[in-house]
């Protein structure tokens, strides 16, 4: 029987370190085999922070009916992932300086340590089991040629995550750092970068300025989304304003990356369910033009971008434009579809879990790799 990773026993510790929680739990072939324990970070201060990361592994050890073989979680960066330092982290304050992460968890557990950013196990998550199967077996469905290979995956929550996927194989870069695309220029504020926008505090931010109102007297980010719903009393058109600017920025940030990267798009995190409210003003950068000194006008993208959350825009990129050409010299005909195209989709996927089905995955992907390395 062919191997699938759905179907291996080995178990892999996980955790999702964010700034506001750390949720702890386990995987075995690709389902969780005990519930999230949540802790509070303790991100002031390191020596806490650290019991509180061992603590949390010790919970679900503790829970495991058999023995873990790894552990692999997100963490934030800038960090050395491979060597498993984290460096200095604006969100925990205490690893500034870095700290040794990866070496302390593996010698107090005595099992592989493997760490990444929440961006790149959400692209790998969608990439492995999630966006990328589910597009690719609806183009087989339409007798499609095209498949996608490519990723792009980005978290909107607490700032702006994104992972690059290309062929199964995360894009991690010389220096841990591929996918920051946090660091690209804010398109309505050139002085600052996307992140600014691209965030909880920014949505927080720019609504208050807008509303005119202190920043301490402003909600959630979801609180918002409500006003500009007209779920919930307050300045609608303010709201409304913030996320047509998210959305601006969004765009032209994603144009960047498909621009150098070419994939199609999947959002995760808590700011995506107001897909609805920045999604046209997204859409609207990314499908705006560049001026020619002759006069004449440039596509900002070469591919067609469409809305995968709207029927028609992800039929529209299921269909493409095939039609046969013959193959010159010979009586044989071969399917070429010229249509260039992307899209952007929302995930159906809890973004906890997708992150820790790419950690999982990402682990034993890992230890394989270095077992056939040491049989050589």
């Amino acid at each position: 029987m062919k191997y699938t990773i759905d179907k291996d026993q080995r178990i892999v510790m996980t955790l999702d370190a964010g700034g506001t929680n750390f949720v702890f739990s386990a995987i075995q072939g690709n389902k969780q085999v005990i519930n999230p324990i949540r802790l509070y970070p303790n991100s002031e201060n390191l020596e806490k922070c650290l019991e509180t990361i061992i603590t949390g592994f010790e919970i679900v050890k503790k829970g495991l009916k058999e023995v873990p073989v790894a552990i692999s979680f997100a963490f934030p960066g800038p960090s050395d992932y491979p060597n498993g330092i984290i460096g200095d982290l604006p969100n925990l304050p205490a690893f500034r300086g870095g700290v040794a992460l990866g070496s302390m968890l593996e010698n107090h557990f005595d099992i592989p340590v493997f760490i990444n950013n929440d961006g790149n196990l959400f692209a790998y998550g969608e990439a492995l089991f999630g966006f990328i199967p589910e597009i690719n077996k609806n183009l087989k469905e339409v007798n499609s040629p095209k498949r996608f290979k490519n990723l792009i995956g980005v978290t909107l929550g607490t700032g702006f995550g994104v992972g690059l996927v290309c062929n199964n194989q995360l894009i991690t870069g010389d220096n841990s750092n591929g996918g920051e695309a946090w660091l690209l220029r804010d398109v309505l504020s050139p002085d600052y970068h996307a992140e600014e926008h691209l965030s909880r505090e920014g949505i927080r931010r720019s609504f208050a300025e807008r509303a005119d109102l202190p920043i301490m007297e402003i909600g959630t980010p979801q609180e918002i989304c409500d006003i500009a719903r007209g779920k919930l009393e307050g300045n609608k058109k303010a709201a409304i304003a913030t996320y047509n600017a998210f959305g601006t920025v969004l765009g032209e940030a994603l144009a960047t990356i498909i621009t150098l990267f070419d994939g199609i798009v999947i959002l995760g995190g808590g700011v995506s369910g107001a897909f609805d409210l920045f999604a046209p003003a997204m859409f609207e950068q990314m499908e705006s033009k560049f001026k020619l000194y002759d006069g004449n006008s440039l596509d900002r993208l070469v591919p067609r971008v469409f809305n995968l959350e709207d029927p028609i825009g992800k039929s529209r990129l299921l269909e493409g434009q095939q039609k046969e050409l013959k193959i010159p010299g010979t009586n044989k005909k071969i399917t070429y579809d010229p249509f260039l195209r992307t899209g952007v989709g929302v995930s159906k996927n809890s973004t906890s879990s997708i992150i820790g089905l790419g950690a999982y995955a990402f682990a034993i992907n890992k230890l394989d790799e270095e077992f056939k390395t040491s049989n050589k």
